[in-house]
């Protein structure tokens, strides 16, 4: 292993360019103040399997570096600190995985530019330096392309390259030999990989993920140097939704008068932080998810991004604290830096405990996600450090709001099976309360591809994101937007936990983008089912009010009724015989929609056309319905008094 000697100075640390480098600032002056060495090229397969020969059966996965002198990837942070321990015990040196400041340092080897090679990088560092949706092979050679001023290579690109420190947020003042915060959740990588914009290869760009997170961007260098002195900086402040009032349980009884209709809202959860707050926040917010606190409190999550695709989707969250009319601002929830994140679902078991369960991409897009989950009991002030449910990135992972749990205590979570809008809907289930997770339909599949039609059986839900409810004889049922059986929204039944599904064509009218329906079993004993009563025929088109729902008033005279709606089924399904559109009525009103919904306005005929929905309820019977932006409140005896509508 080559070693370059690096030497002492100083350098300014950080750039913030461009909308997604918040993370970068403040930029701030660092003295490395004693010089190590650093080694040439990242790690190969043929020098880490010396440590690990087991890993050589990784090699050529997904089609990425399979000969001895390409990096090695597929390693976690946790191997790769035991490979620095097993060199410095072979040779007698203290090897290490370098701080974040001195890699970058490092890395701009005297420049301030974006790149040691100045405002842009040449081609020729260049390896499929695009998104990619679908990854292509491309080869892992290490120090195939010029060395930096430094004669240091791939410090741009090739495979990220894990760093020591916990990923947090930089301070203003100057640093003397920075070791990063006293705890995270995330560990830093840097330098960027082979299929990613060239933006993110840049010197200061900051990357990160779980430590024991492996995929095929990732891999490292050593530093042969004794750690630093330097004490770690305290871990970062919590934002504003982990700080809770109260800890104490609170008094239920004091809600609504459940034998009383009780309709409250909308109003709006989804509030932009304070422009000093220092908060991300961008112009696409979408995909929540909600549950209530045992101090009463309501807790909503969702995804905000510029592109649903890219890499610098954060998850944001918004806190309703009790006895309050007013969501707080949006702050920080999780994020792992530069990783898409698509699907999120916080969930309360009843017991004191809430699980936030989220996607984590190896880079962009939704395709190639894990799972991770997170507990907190302590009404979400502090969360366990998250760990991988289902580590390997790909399909089946991207989490759907609406976690259940049977009554005989098995934790169903569902997930999109695939990357497209047709891919149907697949189920992780735990029967030990969270600790171990498995995909039952897994065992079943054998590369088939099931066909969503009256009739058949198939090992996934049908459509996508699905709402799915437990019946009272143990069966799961779930509806789910796409794979449309003869015009109509299919419904999915399973008789052995997500093994298999029955299909069948539903009652309900067809969802489409933009819209995510809500299935849930109130405490009181029925089914309820939220949706849309129509979809809109294009991005660009908005959302016609095409056929609408026939739907009873008091007098049980019919009038159609467009956008969001409620039903109740009092027979496991088998009849929905309570049909009624969710909005405040009159007098007619323009509201915010956020995600693809847009403005809409609300009246007595029409309520909100699209959206992403979630839903909980809490321990006083109020159901607390969210879309893309906005809540709204009622209960079981809202839900059954008939509607009251004016002549036309």
């Amino acid at each position: 292993m080559e070693m370059v000697s690096i030497p002492e100075g100083s350098f300014m640390m950080g750039e913030g360019k461009g909308d997604y480098g918040w993370d970068e600032l403040p930029v701030h002056k660092v003295k490395i103040s004693s010089s190590f060495y650093m080694s040439a090229t990242e790690v190969t397969n043929a020098q880490y399997e010396q440590f690990d020969p087991s890993h050589k059966k990784l090699r050529g996965k997904k089609g990425f570096s399979t000969e001895d002198d390409e990096a090695v990837i597929f390693v976690s942070w946790e191997q790769a600190g035991e490979f620095c321990e097993w060199l410095s015990e072979k040779e007698g040196k203290p090897y290490r995985l370098p701080t974040e400041a001195e890699w970058e340092y490092a890395c701009r080897a005297g420049t301030k530019t974006s790149f040691s090679t100045g405002s842009s990088l040449p081609k020729a560092y260049h390896k499929n330096q695009q998104h990619m949706r679908t990854y292509k092979p491309v080869g892992l050679e290490v120090g195939q392309t010029p060395a930096n001023p430094w004669g240091l290579y791939d410090m741009h690109g090739n495979v990220e390259e894990w760093c020591w420190d916990w990923y947090g947020e930089y301070p203003e003042e100057k640093q003397i030999d920075p070791v990063g915060r006293e705890g995270g959740i995330m560990k830093v990588t840097r330098g960027g990989s082979h299929s990613t914009d060239p933006y993110y290869l840049r010197s200061a760009n900051r990357m990160g993920t779980l430590p024991e997170d492996t995929s095929w961007l990732i891999g490292f260098r050593v530093v042969m140097a004794e750690f630093p002195g330097s004490e770690p900086l305290p871990q970062t402040e919590k934002s504003r939704c982990l700080k809770t009032d109260s800890q104490k349980d609170y008094d239920w009884s004091n809600g609504p008068d459940q034998t009383e209709p009780y309709f409250e809202g909308p109003i709006q959860y989804l509030r932009r932080p304070a422009e000093n707050d220092g908060e991300p926040f961008y112009s696409h917010n979408h995909c929540p998810s909600i549950t209530w606190c045992d101090n009463g409190d309501l807790l909503a999550v969702w995804f905000s991004t510029k592109s649903e695709k890219d890499r610098d989707m954060v998850i944001l969250s918004s806190r309703l604290r009790a006895g309050s009319s007013q969501w707080e601002r949006a702050s920080l929830f999780y994020k792992a830096p530069d990783r898409n994140m698509t699907g999120s679902s916080l969930f309360n078991d009843g017991n004191g405990t809430l699980y936030h369960f989220n996607g984590l991409d190896v880079a962009y897009h939704w395709r190639h996600l894990a799972i991770t989950l997170r507990t907190s009991t302590d009404n979400g002030s502090t969360w366990s450090r998250p760990r991988l449910i289902s580590p390997e990135h790909g399909f089946r992972n991207q989490v759907i709001s609406g976690t259940i749990m049977t009554s005989d205590g098995v934790m169903v979570q569902a997930c999109d099976a695939g990357s497209g809008g047709s891919d149907g809907t697949a189920v992780h289930i735990s029967t030990d309360h969270g600790k171990t997770w498995t995909d039952p339909a897994i065992p079943q599949m054998d590369g088939r591809e099931p066909e969503y039609k009256q009739g058949n059986t198939g090992y996934n839900i049908a459509g996508i994101h699905a709402g799915v409810a437990e019946l009272s004889n143990g069966n799961l049922m779930a509806f789910g937007r796409s794979n449309n059986i003869n015009g109509y929204m299919p419904c999915s039944i399973s008789e052995d936990m997500g093994k298999t599904w029955k299909y069948s064509a539903s009652e309900f009218p067809p969802i489409s983008s933009g819209q995510r329906l809500v299935l849930m079993r109130l405490d009181e004993g029925p089914l309820l089912f939220v949706s849309f009563t129509d979809t809109r025929k294009s991005k660009e088109e908005g959302w016609p009010c095409l056929k609408g729902m026939l739907m009873k008033d008091a007098e049980g005279n019919e009038h159609c009724m467009c956008g969001m709606y409620a039903a109740l089924s009092f027979d496991e399904g088998k009849s929905w015989p309570v049909k009624k559109l969710i909005t405040a009525g009159d007098p007619p009103r323009e509201i915010y929609g956020a995600g693809w919904t847009g403005k809409f306005t609300m009246d007595q005929r029409h309520a909100e056309p699209g959206g992403y929905l979630a839903a909980t309820q809490t321990p006083d019977g109020v159901i607390h319905l969210i879309s893309s932006a906005q809540h709204y409140r009622f209960n079981l005896a809202w839900l059954r008094e008939p509607m009251v509508i004016d002549e036309e």
